[in-house]
């Protein structure tokens, strides 16, 4: 009977949301290019390695702005209008690497694919919020993260397979998958233009800048999982292989946890609260990488960080989308979104600095306290936020 239930409550969420799962899910299923990027640069357009790490750093740099520019042009042009431009762009960028004869043509085709990367990312997440209630946001927010790293996982297994074959074509099939989906998002999602206040507005908002600082503590965490994972594996004696299907385990891990999301139980708690109870799991999974000897055991670490994860990235969307007045919701979740970026960043090399300094325990059991703190300041974030006026008044 509770299965039923559960399953219920996601059939309730809006059809926009599934269409919008559906579109990023195809989308992210396309984007198995990108692994290939420095292979096309260096063999068929004759690329030194250190040119090669100069093109690809100059697309990581891109990036960076591609999430801002999606939120402004989010809250100006629409949500939908956002999201074809950002994966019509993609196209185009893949479009032009495939047809380059020269390394100075793909450069700014690279470039291009940055900065069209990230721009679906904040009216996607805009869109979710317009269209649920409050309760049902990180359901919602959970399902579509969920689709995505499921949808990645199966990306990298075709990259493996596909790349076999003449590297151009799958540029030229992600560019393709891009355009079908901006011809699914034009067709089936809601546009909107709102009048927008002075972008200022979105730094003044204290309230905003305390999720960004913990959304940021947290993305670290996260991406710490990726680069010191793999150099866990190794110290245990475990193949470096094993990283694929830890990653593929936690992809399924999230999908299978959303039924649970949305239990009375867990629906009755606030989104603090939950984000507390989030971080406890996230923890005690951090920790059981720190204890892990061999795959089985990193597997079952992988299941409970994994739940942790799937509550925190919902209810910390969710916060910021009830911060946010609606015509500048795209503008909110873009700079919340940031956290990732720094991440990104921090992560590899704190993560290495660690870990040479106190081994896997060490690092792990360092992550696992930082968790157990972010649990524990909840209590006051959720009072910080409900005590700072709105900067739009």
């Amino acid at each position: 009977m509770t299965n039923d239930t559960e399953f219920a409550g996601h059939r309730r969420l809006p059809s926009v949301v599934w269409v919008l799962v559906v579109a990023r899910g195809v989308n992210r299923l396309g984007a198995f290019t990108l692994p290939f990027l420095a292979v096309v640069l260096t063999v068929e357009l004759g690329a030194g390695v250190a040119e090669a790490g100069l093109v690809l750093t100059a697309f990581g740099v891109a990036t960076l702005p591609s999430r801002v520019i999606g939120g402004l042009l989010a809250d100006r042009l629409g949500r939908r209008a956002t999201i074809v431009l950002g994966l019509v762009g993609c196209a185009v960028g893949q479009l032009w690497i495939a047809g380059s004869g020269s390394l100075w043509s793909a450069v700014p085709a690279v470039v291009l694919l940055g900065l069209a990367f990230e721009i679906y990312e904040p009216p996607s997440q805009a869109i979710i919020a317009d269209v649920t209630e409050p309760a049902d946001r990180p359901a919602a927010y959970g399902l579509l993260g969920a689709v995505m790293a499921v949808a990645g996982v199966v990306a990298g297994l075709s990259a493996a397979w596909l790349g076999q074959w003449d590297l151009r074509w799958l540029f030229v099939a992600d560019a393709a998958s891009c355009l079908a989906c901006a011809v699914l998002v034009a067709v089936a999602l809601p546009g909107g233009v709102h009048a927008v206040p002075p972008a200022a507005a979105v730094w003044r908002d204290r309230r905003l800048l305390w999720m960004l600082s913990s959304g940021t503590v947290f993305a670290v965490l996260a991406m710490v999982i990726v680069f010191a994972l793999p150099l866990t594996l190794l110290d245990r004696g475990v193949s470096a292989s094993g990283i694929g299907f830890i990653l593929a385990l936690s992809a399924i891990t999230q999908v299978a946890a959303q039924p649970v999301l949305r239990t009375s139980r867990l629906r009755a708690l606030d989104n603090f609260q939950a984000m507390a109870l989030g971080y406890v799991v996230l923890a005690a999974g951090l920790i059981a990488n720190g204890l892990a000897h061999n795959l089985p055991t990193f597997l079952a670490a992988a299941v409970v960080w994994s739940l942790g994860d799937v509550v925190l990235i919902g209810r910390a969307l969710s916060v910021v989308a009830e911060l946010a007045p609606e015509h500048a919701r795209g503008r909110y979740l873009a700079t919340y979104g940031l956290s990732w970026g720094v991440a990104t960043a921090v992560a590899p090399l704190v993560s290495t600095q660690v870990y040479a300094a106190t081994g896997p325990v060490g690092l792990w059991v360092s992550c696992a306290v930082l968790a157990v703190l972010l649990a524990a300041l909840q209590p006051k974030l959720a009072r910080l936020l409900r005590s700072q006026p709105s900067s739009f008044g």
